[in-house]
């Protein structure tokens, strides 16, 4: 502990409990340099995560038993944390019974399909959860920006964009659709943490290297986006991403606030 900590920290008995639990004796020996506040809000985060996702494997017994579907859809600027947060929500949960769905390119024949076919393809069975780190609206914002659709291409996507929503719900379907929303200046020092790490290198695309000088661009369409899509029984949900693990909490904390589970018998499951 630092001289500092020393003469500003007072800890109350709860804060001594956390700190010395496994999660908060982890936190605390993460950095060469012991940084109690830092330690003792890294702890908090932790554990209303852990509590989060006890919820969450409730919720998911529900959707279980009760043959429900649930989509949820993970926007946001490259770098905002879309994947690191659908990591967290689906870390204890169920395996078996959830799929995350991250889509490449479309391959040729794909290309002349519908555009919404191959997402139609990958939407749940009853009894199932399916995440989208980054979905059908590639084609609302990064395509565009980037010159991978026409015009017309775009224009049709936001004509039928709705309705295609709308058939999603009608299904008996949950729809969730969050955007990870970052500053310029954070989505640069994560892109520069990203290039220099040997670990996370791979993770830059060549639409990453573009973002920054496109940034307003992007704007322009996520605007727009938001204007036509945010709608009653489907709207956005945006999150404010600056913070990685605040941002994990309130995504899951909305999952499990909006869908109306019920707690189910085991044996139900």
């Amino acid at each position: 502990m630092t001289t500092k900590d020393k003469k500003q920290i007072q800890l109350s008995e709860d804060d001594i409990s956390l700190l010395n639990s496994s999660v908060g004796l982890t936190s605390l020996l993460s950095d060469k340099k012991t940084n109690v506040e830092k330690a003792l809000r890294s702890t908090r985060h932790e554990m209303k995560i852990k509590e989060l996702q006890t919820e969450l494997i409730k919720l998911q017994n529900w959707v279980i038993a009760k043959n429900k579907k649930i989509v949820v859809i993970f926007e946001g600027r490259d770098a905002a944390g879309k994947g690191g947060a659908i990591r967290r929500i689906t870390a204890y949960i169920n395996p078996r019974m959830y799929r995350i769905v991250a889509l490449p390119k479309p391959t040729v024949e794909e290309s002349g399909q519908w555009y919404f076919q191959r997402y139609v393809n990958r939407l749940p069975k009853p009894g199932e959860m399916v995440f989208f780190d980054r979905s059908w609206y590639n084609r609302a914002v990064v395509e565009p920006v980037n010159g991978f659709c026409t015009k017309p291409q775009y224009q049709n996507f936001m004509k039928q964009v709705n309705g295609f929503e709308r058939m999603i719900m009608d299904s008996d379907t949950y729809l969730i659709k969050f955007y990870f929303s970052i500053t310029k200046e954070e989505q640069a020092n994560r892109f520069k943490e990203i290039k220099s790490n040997p670990l996370k290198k791979w993770k830059m695309t060549a639409v990453d290297r573009k973002a920054q000088e496109l940034w307003d661009e992007y704007t322009a369409f996520k605007l727009k986006m938001f204007e036509q899509t945010d709608l009653k029984d489907s709207p956005w949900i945006i999150i404010d991403a600056n913070r990685k693990t605040d941002a994990r909490i309130e995504a899951l904390s909305y999952l499990i606030d909006t869908i109306p589970y019920e707690i189910v018998e085991e044996e139900e499951v």
